[in-house]
């Protein structure tokens, strides 16, 4: 036995008593926190500019799709609804340049979660036609 491990006696054991360490024994370790500042804020981070900017121009596609469905629905014609989904297109990108930052903010205060919703039901509309 060598520091409490393995047998007392390798006597009737059918081996020799030989003691082999784990090798793959791994001791979990303390769990890091991402920042170490120690504001309390260890999980945070900036949002992505790249991220939040694609975000807005999925939302503003979205409204589009959804113009575009209830134009269709109203029954007019090809040309009158490119003509509108461009024109609100245009809108829409004007108010995010002039919104800047707001229009991010925007998008991350509205949920991730009501942004997936509504993109699935965009998608099962434009599954129908």
């Amino acid at each position: 036995m060598y520091n409490g491990i393995g047998l007392q006696t390798a006597s009737g054991s059918c081996t020799n008593g030989h003691v082999q360490s784990n090798k793959f024994f791994i001791q979990p370790r303390a769990k890091a926190p991402l920042h170490g500042h120690g504001d309390g804020a260890a999980g945070m981070r900036r949002p992505n500019k790249e991220i939040l900017e694609h975000d807005r121009r999925r939302q503003t596609e979205l409204r589009m799709v959804e113009l575009r469905d209830t134009l269709e629905e109203q029954g007019c014609s090809e040309a009158e609804i490119e003509q509108r989904v461009k024109q609100a297109r245009k809108e829409a990108e004007l108010e995010a340049a002039g919104g800047g930052a707001g229009g991010a903010a925007r998008v991350l205060a509205k949920g991730s979660r009501t942004g997936r919703a509504t993109m699935s039901q965009g998608r099962r509309r434009s599954s129908r036609r």
